[in-house]
């Protein structure tokens, strides 16, 4: 009898093995059809981090021998298909005025050059048209996002010039306010966004920019929805009805972006996904500030008492399934046209359980499909709702730019944050 449970649970187990396999090859075939496409990868600043972007120091075909290693490298990026990268930009938002342009202006330099550099896996791409035709070639399409509107020092010509040197989305704020618009993670300044935010965004309409609303509040989510000409994007957001960060997406937001047309593309931050470890996380930085206060003078007690509170007390796994949890309530909330994958790899320092680094989307898409989603719904997360959105945020400049001239706003002295 003991052998027949054994015999029994063996072949159970292959079933499931054999089924995991198939759901995985489906996703693989989806894959070479249609872009996947992520919205932030932090690669950028990990270069520029780490190697003062010095390109000479770092072997893109292999970062996994870093200490610690990179989430992304041109091999894994091969084996998790990635068809189309946006690289965030990304400068911090300590810099301020002409040095957050300068440092922006380096950060768009770096992505040029490693395109150049490793020109048989990646390809400048500037529209949805370039992105299909450089996956057609088995190529990485890569743009680029700005992160955080302090790096235009509230000028529109500074934004027009990083337009025209490649950028491709801005997110509207970082972790703090702009002189323009409200962040999440700040005390809000300008019921949402100032009049000047507000030509930022007609003028991003009509260049063809992607507005990125990621990191912003809500109340800038729904003015920017009130004005803008185009589809949005949230370039590496999820839902707040299952994780409850300000970073994330609220209902009444989510159940907008039929009628704009936008596309919240999922965060792997553990913060942004489990509403348990956000809970943890607020939990492990307050023992960290008691710490500090406690070993003050002391950066030996201060770190080895950190490491020990953090051995005592780890934080609750979060998963691979938890993250298709929120592209499923996306998907009920808004609709299955409205969602997309937004990583922040390389700018997180833990990640889901399944979801490593860039290796492994086919397996996020396995699990959609292992939920059911049709291979049509999965091609949509994929990449093919970013490429709807992208094709009419062109069509709306295309028609903009043959009416309206640049904008020449310049930011009033009532909207300087004193």
């Amino acid at each position: 009898m003991k052998h027949l449970f054994l015999l029994l649970f063996l072949l159970f187990a292959t079933f499931l093995y054999s089924q995991e396999d198939a759901y995985l090859n489906q996703a693989r075939e989806i894959l070479r059809e249609v872009p996947l496409i992520d919205g932030h990868n932090d690669l950028p600043w990990q270069i520029r981090d780490k190697f003062k972007n010095h390109l000479n120091q770092v072997d893109l075909n292999n970062t996994t021998k870093l200490n610690p290693p990179f989430h992304t490298d041109i091999p894994r990026l091969k084996t998790g298909m990635v068809g189309g990268q946006f690289w965030s930009v990304y400068v911090p938002v300590e810099l301020k005025g002409a040095d957050a342009v300068q440092a922006v202006l380096e950060q768009i330099d770096v992505v040029h050059r490693f395109v150049a550099k490793y020109s048989e896996s990646f390809e400048l791409a500037y529209t949805a048209e370039d992105i299909q035709r450089i996956h057609k070639k088995g190529k990485v399409a890569s743009l680029m996002g700005i992160e955080g509107g302090h790096s235009i020092n509230n000028s529109l010509a500074a934004l027009r010039e990083l337009f025209r040197a490649g950028a491709r989305y801005m997110t509207l704020t970082h972790w703090n306010n702009t002189q323009w618009a409200d962040a999440a993670t700040a005390d809000p300044q300008h019921n949402g966004l100032s009049p000047f935010g507000e030509h930022v965004v007609k003028e991003m309409n009509r260049l063809g920019m992607l507005i990125d609303l990621s990191h912003v509040a809500a109340q800038t989510m729904n003015r920017v929805l009130d004005i803008t000409a185009a589809p949005v994007i949230f370039s590496h957001s999820s839902a707040r009805a299952i994780c409850a960060h300000p970073r994330n997406v609220p209902d009444d937001v989510l159940k907008r972006l039929e009628s704009n047309g936008g596309v919240v593309m999922v965060n792997y931050a553990p913060g942004f996904v489990s509403e348990e470890y956000r809970k943890y996380s607020a939990e492990e930085e307050a023992a960290k500030a008691r710490i500090k206060d406690l070993y003050l003078g002391n950066p030996e007690g201060t770190k080895a008492q950190t490491e020990a509170w953090q051995k005592e007390n780890p934080g609750p796994e979060v998963t691979l399934q938890q993250v298709a949890d929120h592209i499923d309530y996306i998907r009920k909330t808004a609709g299955i046209d409205y969602v997309g994958i937004g990583s922040d790899l390389d700018g997180i320092t833990k990640t889901p359980v399944g979801l490593e680094d860039v290796s492994t989307y086919p397996a996020l898409m396995a699990e959609l499909l292992k939920r059911g989603y049709s291979k049509e719904d999965v091609k949509k997360v994929a990449g093919l709702n970013v490429l709807r959105v992208m094709k009419r945020v062109e069509e709306v400049a295309a028609g903009l730019q043959k009416t309206t001239q640049p904008d020449d706003a310049l930011i009033e002295e009532v909207d300087t944050v004193k």
